[in-house]
C-alpha cells in the first residue's frame, strides 16, 4: 500500500437485504453491476450491525464506537421515529471523517437519508464537503398544493382512514415534479457522487461516503423497473406495505406485485451504481481506491407472513448486513470469509486503509488481517440491538429478547438445523439461552431486565400529518 494511503468508496443502501444481494434469497434479482463487483471483492458473508436502525448504525457507522447500549442521554425532541437510541453522534465521539480530515485527507458526504440532516441531527461533522439531497419519505420539502396529491393509487381499496398517511402525502408532494428517471433520488445521489470524484480524484487519498436511503420505503420504482418482475393489470402499488397487511389480507397476486416494486426498486438501485462504478474507470482509480458497499439493516418480504421490518424480527434478513470489499490488493478478490463483522469495523479499517495513525478508542475491529488471510476472525459472537430488542449470535445459535420485559421475547434458535429461525428452542435448551443471556448482561454489566441511560421521551413532531388530519378525502383521491 502506498505511504500516502488508499482512496475509499464507501456506498451504504438502507434497506437492502443482504440475501437478495448475494442470491441466496428465493427471488433473484437482477444486479449485474453489483454481481461483478463481488466477483472481484471480498464479501463478509455475517455482518451484522451492532445498533439499529438507521441512525443508530449511522452512529457506528460513522464512529466506530458501539451505539448500543444506548447510554448517552441526548436531547431528541421532534425526533421521527421516536426510538430508544435514536438520536446524534455524542459530542465527546470523534467521527471518523474528523479524524480523516486533521489529517489531511479529503472526505466528502453525499446523501439523500433525511434523518441525518434534521435539526437535531450532526452526521456531516468533519466532512470537507457535504451534499444533502432532500425529499425522501417524509422530508419536509413541500406542504403543497395538497390538491394534486393522488393518494388512492397507492392505497388498499377499503382504506377510509386517510389521517394514517401523512407521510405518503408528504412523499408525494416532494415528487411532484419528477418528470424523468434521472429525477429519482438514486440517480441524484449517485450523479452527485459523480461530480464529486470529478472535482477530488486527484485529491486523494480521500474519503467518498455516499449514503443512499434506496430501496427504502417508499418503494415507487420507475414502473418498468417492478413490471419486469409481476406485472397484472389493476393491482395497486403498495409502496408502503406496513400500512395495510395487518388491517387487509393480500391477494397472491398484490404479495408478488409488492415484492416486484422491491426488487425493482433495487435493480435501479443496481444502475446507477453502475454508472458511479464507470466513472472511476474514467479517472482510472480502482487500482488507488477501495470500494465498499454496505447496508443498515434488511427488510421482510412476506418473510414470517410480513412485509416491513422492526426490533422484534431480528432474524438474519432484517439483521444481516452487506459488506462487499473491493481491494487493490489481487490477493483479496474474489473470496468470502464467515468471520463476524460489523459496521464499527469500518471505521479503524478505513483508518488503516487510508495511511491515518487514529489515536481514537474504537469498539471496531480492524478486518485486514481476515482479508489478507492472517486471521479467521476476529470475534467469536456479536451482540446487537434495536430499541429495547436485543440479539447474540454465535456459531451456532441465534438468541432474542426483549431486554425491558424477558417475559415478552426469549427465542432461542440453531442455526445449523434451522437457519431460517423457524423452532423456538429456549424453553427446551434453557441451558444454551442462559449462556447467550449471561454474554448479553456481561455486555450491559447488570442483569435483565435493562435500563438504559437514553429514553425515547420526545413524542412525534407536529407536521404535515396533522395538517391531513384535517383534510377532506375528496382532496386526496386524484
Amino acid at each position: 500500500m502506498p505511504k500516502s494511503g488508499l482512496n475509499v468508496i464507501v456506498i451504504c443502501n438502507d434497506t437492502l437485504r443482504a440475501d437478495v444481494v448475494d442470491h441466496t434469497w428465493e427471488d433473484r434479482v437482477d444486479l449485474p453491476n453489483l454481481d461483478r463487483l463481488r466477483e472481484q471483492a471480498f464479501s463478509f458473508t455475517r455482518a451484522y450491525g451492532d445498533g439499529y436502525p438507521t441512525v443508530p448504525s449511522r452512529r457506528g457507522f460513522y464512529t466506530g464506537r458501539r451505539a448500543y447500549p444506548w447510554n448517552h442521554d441526548i436531547d431528541d425532541r421532534g425526533s421521527v421515529p421516536n426510538l430508544v437510541g435514536w438520536h446524534a453522534i455524542p459530542s465527546e465521539y470523534t467521527t471518523l471523517a474528523e479524524t480523516l480530515s486533521a489529517q489531511g485527507r479529503m472526505t466528502g458526504l453525499v446523501a439523500d437519508l433525511y434523518h441525518m440532516f434534521k435539526p437535531t441531527m450532526n452526521f456531516s461533522r468533519g466532512y470537507c464537503s457535504y451534499d444533502y439531497i432532500r425529499g425522501q419519505e417524509t422530508d419536509r420539502v413541500r406542504s403543497g398544493p395538497i390538491s394534486r396529491v393522488d393518494l388512492k393509487r397507492h392505497l388498499h381499496p377499503g382504506e377510509k382512514d386517510f389521517k394514517r398517511h401523512g407521510g405518503l402525502v408528504q412523499y408525494l408532494l416532494n415528487t411532484l415534479d419528477r418528470k424523468s428517471e434521472e429525477d429519482y433520488f438514486c440517480p441524484r445521489v449517485m450523479r452527485s457522487a459523480a461530480r464529486w470524484i470529478d472535482d477530488n480524484a486527484s485529491q486523494g487519498p480521500f474519503l467518498l461516503w455516499i449514503d443512499s436511503f434506496t430501496p427504502h420505503e417508499f418503494w415507487d420504482p420507475p414502473k418498468a423497473f417492478a413490471d419486469r418482475y409481476f406485472k397484472k393489470d389493476g393491482l395497486i402499488d403498495y409502496a408502503y406495505p406496513q400500512f395495510f397487511q395487518d388491517r387487509f389480507k393480500f391477494t397472491e397476486d398484490e404479495d408478488r406485485r409488492t415484492k416486484a416494486l422491491y426488487y425493482g426498486y433495487c435493480t435501479f438501485m443496481d444502475k446507477w451504481i453502475g454508472r458511479l462504478f464507470s466513472k472511476l474507470d474514467e479517472h482510472k482509480l480502482w487500482d488507488e481506491t477501495v470500494v465498499i458497499v454496505t447496508s443498515d439493516h434488511g427488510t421482510e418480504l412476506r418473510d414470517k407472513g410480513r412485509f416491513g421490518k422492526g426490533g422484534a424480527r431480528l432474524y438474519d434478513y432484517n439483521s444481516r448486513l452487506n459488506l462487499i470489499v473491493r481491494h487493490p490488493e489481487q490477493s483479496t478478490q474474489g473470496k468470502s470469509s464467515d468471520a463476524f463483522a460489523m459496521n464499527i469495523d469500518l471505521a479503524p479499517t478505513i483508518c488503516k486503509w487510508m495511511g491515518v495513525d487514529s489515536q481514537e478508542p474504537y469498539d471496531g475491529k480492524d478486518l485486514m488481517p481476515v482479508l489478507s488471510g492472517q486471521k479467521d476472525r476476529v470475534r467469536d459472537h456479536v451482540i446487537g440491538a434495536w430499541s429495547q430488542h436485543a440479539f447474540v449470535r454465535q456459531d451456532d445459535w441465534h438468541y432474542l429478547v426483549d431486554t425491558y420485559d424477558p417475559s415478552k421475547q426469549t427465542e432461542l434458535y440453531d442455526l445449523k438445523s434451522d437457519p431460517k429461525c423457524n423452532e423456538n428452542l429456549a424453553a427446551s435448551r434453557k441451558e444454551i439461552a442462559k449462556e447467550l443471556r449471561g454474554k448479553l448482561e456481561a455486555f450491559l454489566g447488570a442483569p435483565l431486565p435493562a435500563s438504559y441511560k437514553h429514553q425515547a421521551r420526545g413524542g412525534r413532531a407536529p407536521g404535515l400529518g396533522n395538517y391531513v388530519q384535517n383534510w377532506k378525502e375528496s382532496n386526496l383521491g386524484g
